[in-house]
């Protein structure tokens, strides 16, 4: 204990770079929960797109939907999301999962969407990479 007293001591600016850290990592997580886009599991998905007939969006290129995705998904890359939102549905209640390779993408594209009026859209935890790691199947038709 007496270490840590005098490290903070000793170290005053790299023990405020630590707690400014923790406490934005912490206001991060806080405001990612407040407004409901903490990533959803595979599991989440499933129950989702079998109880409320979500529709599944791939983020991902051309390329890498080719090599194989969930099965219906839609093909809608991050990139025209905004222009193409409009072929997900017309229905703004619709649930709507959208997923990336690893999971960095797709929560960008539920904030673009939810900007544009969808109030139930999800993003896959973990992408795709996680949907495959669980077990879950994949197409590539």
């Amino acid at each position: 204990m007496q270490q840590i007293q005098e490290f903070v001591t000793n170290h005053p600016l790299l023990w405020g770079a630590l707690l400014a850290a923790l406490i934005a990592l912490a206001v991060t997580e806080a405001m990612r929960m407040f407004k409901g886009q903490r990533p959803i599991p595979a599991t989440e998905a499933v129950r989702l797109m079998n109880v409320e007939d979500a529709i599944v969006v791939d983020t991902r290129s051309a390329a890498d939907y080719k090599k194989g995705h969930i099965l219906n998904a839609k093909h809608i890359p991050m990139a025209g999301i905004d222009e193409r939102a409009g072929e997900i549905t017309k229905n703004t209640d619709r649930t709507i999962i959208c997923y990336c390779g690893i999971g960095n993408v797709a929560p960008q594209a539920v904030v673009k969407l939810r900007k544009q009026g969808y109030a139930k859209v999800y993003a896959l935890k973990g992408g795709i990479n996680a949907w495959q790691g669980d077990g879950m199947p994949v197409t590539s038709k």
